[in-house]
């Protein structure tokens, strides 16, 4: 028994708590993940989903998707001082700065005549499909800040990653997987940048948004099965009696963060039965394996990329795949050879495969990295990073395929036509969802916080 003093002073509390978070945070009244707070959409969505191949370290544009002749005419030669003067440069300040030519031939692909280095057939194969955005640059010249802001529009950690974004704002299309999915691989040239778990984070977004990732080898999800003794009721039961605890606590303390409780012991029970059909590949062709160069089990980025068909497939929104070992500070020839070794063909398979499937013109496809590299030689023979100018390939969800999107100059040192900020790559990848990145927003210390931040504009030139 409690005197009246107390409840009153208890109840007021309770609703003044309420009341508050409904004016600060209304991340407490954010609908359920299966559906999103975007309903209708601002306007018709071309794309349903993305598949973002990250390529983790930095790729250099200049032995990948940007042919530069004039840097091979000028190798070795003083890169001009008007270009570099001033410039933020990572591991080259005080450096002779001298121009490193391209180190691998380039070729022209499919209808389009899209240029790409020879080391990337597969992709080549498939150009005809694909924008080659040639002038993205960044802010960003060390690699966390740089994953930060790609992942985040931010170089401020704690905000929410782009795929809780497009999971908070559109919910996902399925009940038994996770509506945001992170798949990691590593190269075999040992370049190997840490990545964080908080680029995949919700942020100030209730974390039932942040990503969830998957193991490549191994169970693909820790204690993923019951253990000796506990079968499928007894573990529901368990369930249904932990969460009643949890939504007594919630009718108590009105905490969000106890709702996420709530849905991530349900989405858990629901994952032991959905993650092994998820990963048993038995029932893929012997063709399509052979497509995507995929043996599974080998935490391959190929064995990814055909996870990360199965995963659209079966309703996950966002799909970020990382492939690390891009950071060719030295032997950039040797290198960028080896990482093509390991991407180009599965790329071209995951695209390929979408397209046969009806799937390619509601997905978008991602293939890119956190910056590219500097035309002037690091020790010799590799590269540093440089935020100036980078590539990015998109295909599918409302893409116009075959062509290339702005330039660099011509030494490859800057965006020089069309320029694309990490901005407003992020605002076309919300509109082709059907999202006004302007209005997906949340108040955050009194202020609107989004994606993009307070600029970004929509890249119409890209759009089919």
């Amino acid at each position: 028994m409690i005197q009246r003093r107390t409840f009153l002073g208890r109840g007021i509390a309770g609703l003044g708590l309420l009341g508050l978070n409904s004016l600060l945070d209304p991340r407490l009244f954010a609908a359920d993940s299966s559906h999103g707070v975007i309903n209708p959409l601002h306007h018709p969505a071309k794309a349903k989903r993305v598949i973002f191949l990250y390529q983790a370290g930095g790729p250099s544009h200049l032995e990948t998707f940007d042919f530069k002749p004039k840097l091979r005419e000028m190798h070795g030669k003083t890169m001009p001082e008007s270009m570099t003067k001033g410039q933020q440069i990572a591991q080259l300040q005080g450096k002779q700065l001298l121009c490193f030519g391209p180190q691998h031939e380039f070729r022209k692909f499919g209808k389009s005549g899209q240029e790409m280095c020879e080391l990337f057939p597969h992709i080549g194969s498939v150009s005809d499909e694909i924008c080659i955005l040639r002038s993205l640059y960044t802010e960003q010249i060390n690699h966390d800040p740089a994953h930060t802001i790609m992942n985040t529009g931010s170089i401020i950690p704690g905000r929410p990653s782009m795929g809780s974004w497009v999971f908070y704002g559109l919910g996902a299309d399925t009940e038994d997987l996770p509506g945001f999915v992170v798949l990691l691989s590593a190269g075999r040239g040992g370049q190997m940048q840490p990545i964080a778990q908080r680029q995949w984070s919700a942020g100030l977004l209730p974390s039932k948004f942040q990503g969830v990732k998957l193991n490549s080898i191994g169970d693909p999800v820790l204690y993923i099965q019951n253990p000796h003794g506990v079968n499928a009721q007894v573990q529901r039961e368990s369930i249904t009696a932990i969460n009643a605890l949890n939504r007594a606590e919630y009718s108590a303390l009105k905490d969000p963060e106890i709702q996420t409780r709530i849905a991530q012991y349900e989405m858990a029970f629901k994952m032991q039965a959905s993650v092994p059909d998820l990963v048993d590949m038995s029932k893929e062709p012997k063709e399509v394996l052979e497509m995507y160069g995929a043996q599974p089990g080998d935490g391959s980025f190929a064995s990814n990329c055909l996870l990360a068909r199965r995963l659209a497939e079966r309703g996950v929104r966002f799909i970020q795949l990382y492939h690390r070992d891009w950071d060719h500070h030295s032997a950039v020839k040797s290198g960028v050879a080896l990482k093509a070794e390991e991407v180009d063909k599965p790329t071209a398979a995951l695209i390929t495969d979408l397209k046969q499937r009806g799937m390619l013109d509601d997905t978008l496809v991602i293939w890119g990295g956190e910056f590219g590299r500097t035309p002037m030689s690091q020790g010799g023979d590799g590269r540093d990073h440089h935020i100036k100018g980078m590539s990015y390939l998109l295909a599918g969800g409302g893409i116009k395929g075959g062509i290339s999107y702005g330039t660099t100059d011509e030494l490859g040192y800057a965006a020089e036509e069309n320029p694309v900020s990490v901005h407003d790559f992020h605002a076309t990848m919300l509109h082709l969802l059907g999202v006004d990145h302007k209005r997906l927003a949340v108040k955050f210390q009194g202020l609107d916080v989004r994606l993009t931040g307070i600029s970004g504009d929509v890249v119409k030139g890209i759009l089919a």
